[in-house]
C-alpha cells in the first residue's frame, strides 16, 4: 500500500477544486509548447462569450496584449499583468469608426461566465525546465501557484516549499510567474497564502470558509483554504479588490489580504450601508481588531470597495480617515496615498487643516478620500458639509474621538460651555455615516460608532502567526529607605509648622513627595534600572547576534526619561557616538539612506520650561519625524529609543524586539504600548515586555478585555518488534471507536479527511491527546528499526503509517505558531535559563496555574517530546513562578512618614502586580 505522499496530496487537494466547481487537467494533455504558459483556447473561448463580434485579427490583439507582457523585471512585470487583468483595457476597434471597446479578462460580476480550472504537473521552460505542482487557472491565465510537500514526514515543511517558488520558480520560469498574483505553499497539515513576493514569514493560513464560523487548524486549515479562498466567487472577489499593489513600483510589494481582513471589511461594508443616513443611525459600527493585526489595509480594502464597485449604493461616496495623532496620520496617509490607482481616484490626500478640508469639499461633492487629525476640529466653527455621501472611518476609534459631551470652562466672560474634538467633528458633517477601527474598544467607543460588527482578538492573531506572542519579565529596582533619612524628613516637616508654614502647603509637599515619581527618580534607582537595561539588553545582542534588537524604554515623565538617557551615556558612552550604521556590508544606496545617530536617543516633544541640553536634545518636529524614519530603518545605529508619550500608540516598527517599561499604564494604553513588540519579523520567535514598575495585573486584566537499543543486533531487533507490536495493540485499543476504512480503502480525497477525522478524534479529549503521542512517540522509534526488516505485516504496516501520519499532524499543528522547531527550541532554552536565574517569562494571553516544581509537574514537562509542549509547559511553570515573584520582598523601613512608606511598600512589594 503506497504512503499518502506529496502525489496523493496533490491528488486530493484536486479533488476538492473539483467539488468547488474547476476542471482538472493534466498539464501534459494540454497541447502547447513548454514556453507559453496561457491555455488560448480558454482565453479565446471566453473572449468569444463576453463579446461576440469581435474579429479574429482583435482576438488576436486581445491575446497578444496580456500574452506578451514584459517578463524582466519580476515585479514590474507581475504588476502590470495584475493591472491589465484586473482594470481591463480598451481596444481600439479594427473598424476605426467604431468606439473603443473596453475588454475585461475576468467577469467580475457575472461569476458563472469564467473559466476555472486546476492544471496539476504543468511544465514550464525558462532558464530551466521547470514543474509547478498546481495551478490555477482563470479564463487561460495562471493566476495561482500552488507547491506541496507531503504531511506525513515531519523532516519537510512548507518552508521548502515557499523556496521553491520564491526563488527557484521566480528566477527560472518568470514567464508563468508574471501571471501568478496569488501563491499557496503546503504540506497538508499547514497551508498558508501569499504573493510569490511575500516572505516566507507574511505567508498565513485561511482558517474559515464563512465569517461565523469557527476558526481551523491543521489539515482543516487545507480545506478552508480551498472553499473559503478559492471558491469561484470568493477567487474573483479576492481578485478584484484584495490584492493589493501600490503606485511605486520602489519596492517588490504585492499585499494579499488574510481571511479576518477580508471578512472585516465586508462586514463594516454592509453595517454601514444598513445604517446610512438619512434613513439609519449613521453608526456604521465599530471593528475591534487587535493590535498589529492589520487594521489600516482592512480600512483601505474596505475604501476600496466603498470608492468603487458600491459607488452608486452610496452616492460616489467622500470618504475621510480620522485618526488622533500627526505621527498615525503620516503612517496612514503613506499607505492611502501610495494607493490613488487601487482606490481609483487622484484625490486622496492628507489634510492639513480645516479650512483645506472646507475647499476639498465645496470643488468636490463626491469622491475623494482624505486623511486627517481630530484635532482639526477642535472648536466649534460650524458646518462643513450637509451631505449624506460622507464616510467617516475612525482609526483607533477611542479617547478624543469619543468625547461628545460637554464640560463647563471658566474664561474671562464667565462660564462656557465646551465640547470634546468628536462634537464638532459630528456638528461639521451631521449627515455623514461614522464607523470606528479599534484594537482597544470602550463603551464610549460602541456609543459613539455603533455595535462591534467583528473582531479579531490578541488570541487569534497569535495563534495564526500574524501577530507574535508578548512574553513578559518582571525586574525590580528596589529602594530602600533608612530609618535616619526617615527622622529627618519628619523632623523637617515639624520644624516648619513650628516656624508658621501654612498647613496646607506643608500637606501639599508632603503629598507631592510621596508620589510614585520620587520612588522612580531617586539617583540610586535610576543608576539601578540603566545599569540592569544595559546587562539585559547586551544579554539579548549576544545570544542571538543575528536578530536586529530594537528597542524602546518606556519613562513615566520627560525628566525621568532625561534621567535615563543622562545615565545611559555615564555607563556605555559608546552608545552615544554618532554614526549612521555599525554594519560594513551596506551599500552606498543603503547608506545613503542613513544619518549619523547615537545608538540611544531621546523621543519627546519640547517643554517651556526645559533645560537648554533637554530643549535641544528632544529637537522639533523635522528632528522627531527624522528619528522615527530612522528608527523604522533595520541598518540604522538608532536602536534604543527612550519615550515617554509618543510612539506608543500607532506606531510601527516589526524589528522592535524589547520594551522596558518604568511608566505606568491603564486601560488601552497598556495593550497599545505592549503590542508594539508583537510585529512579525524575520527571526523573532515573540517581543519581550521587561516590567520595572508592576504592570502585570493591569495587563491581564486588559488583556482579558480586550526504549534503549540492546548490544546484540539480533535480540535488539526482537526486542524493538515486540516493542512496536505491544506499541501498536495500545494505539488500537485507544482508537478502537475510530473507523479508519476511508484510510485503508477510500480515494485521496477520502483518506485525507480521514486524517483529519483522527487527529479530531484523538484530540478530542487532552488525556486522549497525550497518551496517543506518548505511544505513538515510541511506536515511531521501533518502526523505524522494524520496518526495513521485513518483519511487519502490510496491516502492521499499514496501520503505523494511519497513526504515524495522524502523529506528525498533530505535531505540525502544534508548531504551527512558530516558524520552525529550531526557534521554538531556542525560545525554551532562554526560558529555563531565565528561569535558572529566578527571572520568569510570561505568556499574557492565556492564564493557567500548574504547580512550581512540583515532582508530577517536572515528570511531565521531561516525558513530553514536542518542543511547543514544553514550551507551553514551561511557561505555566513560569506564570506560577512571576505570581509568587515578590512576596519575599520585604523592605526596612522604620519610623517614616506613612504616605512615603505606603508607596515604597507599593512599589517593593508588588504580589499582585509583578
Amino acid at each position: 500500500m503506497r504512503k499518502f505522499d506529496e502525489e496523493q496530496l496533490e491528488e486530493a487537494i484536486i479533488n476538492l477544486f473539483v467539488e468547488q466547481s474547476y476542471t482538472h487537467l493534466r498539464g501534459e494533455d494540454i497541447h502547447r509548447k513548454y514556453e507559453d504558459v496561457l491555455i488560448e483556447e480558454d482565453l479565446t473561448s471566453f473572449l468569444h462569450s463576453q463579446y461576440p463580434d469581435l474579429t479574429q485579427a482583435e482576438t488576436e490583439t486581445i491575446i497578444n496584449r496580456i500574452k506578451f507582457v514584459p517578463t524582466s523585471p519580476l515585479y514590474t512585470a507581475n504588476r502590470q499583468a495584475f493591472f491589465l487583468i484586473n482594470e481591463g483595457f480598451d481596444l481600439v476597434r479594427e473598424n476605426q469608426s467604431e468606439i473603443p471597446l473596453h475588454i475585461e479578462f475576468i467577469d467580475f460580476e457575472n461569476i458563472e461566465n469564467n473559466y476555472f480550472k486546476v492544471v496539476s504537473q504543468f511544465t514550464v521552460s525558462g532558464m530551466r525546465d521547470r514543474r509547478p505542482d498546481m495551478l490555477i487557472f482563470v479564463n487561460g491565465i495562471p493566476i495561482a501557484i500552488f507547491e506541496f510537500k507531503t504531511a506525513i514526514r515531519e523532516d519537510t515543511t512548507i518552508y521548502d516549499a515557499w523556496e521553491q517558488i520564491f526563488y527557484r520558480y521566480n528566477r527560472d520560469i518568470p514567464n508563468l510567474t508574471k501571471y501568478c498574483f496569488l501563491s499557496v505553499i503546503s504540506d497538508g497539515a499547514n497551508t498558508r497564502l501569499g504573493s510569490i513576493f511575500t516572505p516566507y514569514q507574511y505567508y498565513y493560513s485561511w482558517n474559515k470558509i464563512n465569517e461565523n464560523e469557527k476558526v481551523s487548524h491543521g489539515i482543516s486549515s487545507l480545506l478552508t483554504m480551498i472553499k473559503g479562498a478559492f471558491s469561484n466567487k470568493r477567487l474573483v472577489n479576492i481578485l478584484r479588490d484584495f490584492v493589493y499593489y501600490p503606485d511605486s513600483e520602489a519596492k517588490d510589494l504585492a499585499i494579499v489580504t488574510r481571511y479576518p481582513q477580508y471578512f472585516a471589511a465586508y462586514k463594516m461594508l454592509e453595517s454601514i450601508k444598513d445604517n446610512l443616513k438619512p434613513y439609519g443611525s449613521g453608526k456604521g459600527g465599530t471593528y475591534f481588531g487587535a493590535t498589529g493585526s492589520g487594521k489600516t489595509f482592512t480600512m483601505l480594502f474596505l475604501s476600496r470597495m466603498l470608492a468603487t464597485h458600491y459607488r452608486d449604493i452610496f452616492q460616489a461616496p467622500t470618504i475621510i480617515i480620522i485618526v488622533d495623532r500627526d505621527d498615525l496620520s503620516k503612517q496612514t496617509s503613506q499607505l492611502f496615498e501610495a494607493s490613488k490607482r487601487y482606490l481609483k481616484d487622484k484625490k486622496v490626500m492628507s489634510i492639513s487643516s480645516r479650512d483645506e478640508l472646507n475647499q476639498e469639499l465645496s470643488k468636490n461633492q463626491s469622491g475623494g478620500v482624505y486623511i486627517t487629525t481630530i484635532q482639526k476640529f477642535c472648536e466649534d466653527t460650524g458646518l462643513l458639509s450637509n451631505r449624506e455621501n460622507i464616510i467617516c472611518i475612525s482609526d483607533e476609534a477611542h479617547r478624543t474621538q469619543t468625547n461628545i459631551g460637554s464640560k463647563l470652562k471658566y474664561t474671562d466672560k464667565g462660564i462656557e460651555t465646551t465640547y470634546g474634538f468628536a462634537k464638532y467633528l459630528r456638528d461639521s458633517f451631521p449627515n455623514a455615516t461614522y464607523a470606528g477601527f479599534t484594537g482597544t474598544p470602550i463603551d464610549e467607543t460602541l456609543h459613539v460608532f455603533g455595535d462591534i460588527v467583528d473582531s479579531y482578538t490578541m488570541k487569534e492573531s497569535t495563534d495564526d502567526g500574524i501577530t507574535v506572542r508578548i512574553q513578559y519579565e518582571p525586574r525590580l529596582a528596589r529602594v530602600v529607605i533608612s530609618e535616619e533619612q526617615a527622622r529627618e524628613i519628619d523632623e523637617y516637616y515639624k520644624q516648619t509648622s513650628d516656624e508658621g508654614a501654612n498647613p496646607e502647603q506643608v500637606e501639599a509637599s508632603k503629598r507631592a513627595m510621596s508620589k510614585m515619581t520620587q520612588i522612580l527618580g531617586h539617583p540610586d534607582r535610576i543608576s539601578k534600572l540603566a545599569n540592569d537595561i544595559v546587562i539585559h539588553y547586551e544579554r539579548l545582542c549576544y545570544e542571538r547576534p543575528e536578530i536586529i534588537q530594537k528597542a524602546m524604554i518606556v519613562c513615566a515623565n520627560r525628566k525621568l526619561a532625561f534621567q535615563v538617557y543622562k545615565k545611559l551615556s555615564e555607563i556605555r558612552p559608546e552608545w552615544f557616538i554618532p554614526q549612521k550604521s555599525n554594519r560594513a556590508d551596506l551599500s552606498k544606496v543603503e547608506l545613503d539612506k542613513l544619518k549619523e545617530l547615537p545608538k540611544v536617543n531621546l523621543v519627546a516633544t519640547q517643554g517651556d520650561n526645559d533645560s537648554q541640553e533637554l530643549f535641544d536634545l528632544c529637537g522639533n518636529s523635522k528632528h522627531r519625524q527624522m528619528l522615527d524614519e530612522q528608527f523604522k530603518n533595520d541598518n540604522s545605529n538608532f536602536k534604543i529609543a527612550i519615550v515617554v508619550d509618543m510612539w506608543i500608540t500607532g506606531f510601527d516598527v516589526p524589528s522592535l524586539a524589547v520594551m522596558y517599561i518604568d511608566k505606568p499604564l491603564q486601560k488601552h494604553t497598556l495593550i497599545q504600548t505592549i503590542s508594539r513588540v508583537n510585529r512579525v519579523f524575520e527571526g523573532k520567535s515573540h517581543g519581550l515586555i521587561v516590567d520595572y514598575i508592576g504592570i502585570k495585573q493591569n495587563m491581564l486584566e486588559a488583556a482579558k478585555q480586550y526504549g534503549s537499543p540492546q548490544d546484540s543486533p539480533i535480540d535488539e531487533l526482537k526486542i524493538t518488534l515486540s516493542i512496536f507490536k505491544n506499541h501498536l495493540a495500545l494505539i488500537d485499543e485507544l482508537l478502537i471507536h475510530f473507523d479508519a476504512t476511508l484510510f485503508y480503502e477510500g480515494n485521496p480525497t477520502e483518506r485525507l479527511l480521514c486524517l483529519n477525522r483522527g487527529a479530531e478524534f484523538v484530540q478530542s479529549s487532552k488525556e486522549t491527546e497525550i497518551r496517543f503521542m506518548d505511544l505513538s512517540r515510541k511506536m515511531k522509534l521501533a518502526y523505524e528499526i522494524c520496518y526495513p526488516s521485513g518483519e511487519l505485516t502490510d496491516l502492521e504496516t499499514n496501520k503505523a503509517q494511519f497513526y504515524l501520519a495522524i502523529r506528525s499532524i498533530i505535531y505540525k499543528q502544534t508548531k504551527e505558531n512558530t516558524p520552525d522547531a529550531e526557534m521554538m527550541n531556542a525560545v525554551v532554552q532562554k526560558m529555563v535559563y531565565d528561569a535558572i536565574t529566578s527571572t520568569g517569562v510570561e505568556d499574557i494571553v492565556n492564564k493557567d496555574t500548574d504547580e512550581l516544581f512540583s515532582e508530577d509537574f517536572q515528570k511531565q514537562l521531561n516525558e513530553i517530546n514536542m518542543p511547543i509542549s514544553k514550551f507551553n509547559a514551561l511557561v505555566k511553570l513560569l506564570r506560577n513562578a512571576i505570581n509568587q515573584y515578590g512576596k519575599n520582598n520585604k523592605v526596612k523601613s522604620i519610623e517614616f512618614s506613612e504616605r512615603l512608606k505606603k508607596v515604597i511598600e507599593s512599589y517593593n512589594n508588588r504580589d499582585s502586580q509583578v
